[in-house]
């Protein structure tokens, strides 16, 4: 039997980068929706790009097969193509230092591990109706937690 598939739209935010963060996500499945949201009183912006992810993840049931979308070219590209060569060098770059937000980056692979991910990358601010929702979402969390 196939897996389901959920569509998840995630975004991060950090006014001023560093400084107050929130997250968004959005998931949608067969018609319905569950938005999640969180936010952190000192953070960055890359931060809460990977824990809204990793949010949204853990969130899910069992296995399921997932289209994530992001406008964080940091998320795409380290969960799609730095990721083997951190593992290889025990959580360091190539150029020797540590992986920043090491901790974050485990979590989230521990949590792909257990999906069918399709990682999407999305222009911000181009006109995509859930993109720009999950932005204004994270936004939001943001103004929340001052409040």
């Amino acid at each position: 039997m196939t897996k389901p598939l959920v569509t998840i739209y995630t975004d991060g935010a950090c006014d001023p980068n560093p400084g107050p963060g929130g997250w968004a996500a959005i998931l949608r499945f067969a018609g319905h929706e569950k938005v999640l949201t969180g936010h952190a009183p000192r953070t960055t912006n890359n931060r809460m790009e990977l824990q809204a992810a990793i949010s949204a993840l853990n969130s899910l049931g069992g296995p399921t097969r997932v289209e994530l979308f992001t406008d964080s070219e940091y998320l795409k590209k380290g969960i799609t193509e730095w990721l083997p060569g951190w593992i290889a060098r025990d959580w360091r770059k190539s150029d020797k230092t540590p992986v920043l937000n090491a901790d974050l980056w485990q979590d989230l692979q521990a949590l792909a591990s257990k999906h069918q991910v399709k990682w999407q990358w999305v222009r911000g601010h181009s006109g995509d109706a859930h993109n720009e929702r999950v932005d204004r979402l994270a936004t939001r969390a943001i103004r929340g937690r001052r409040a």
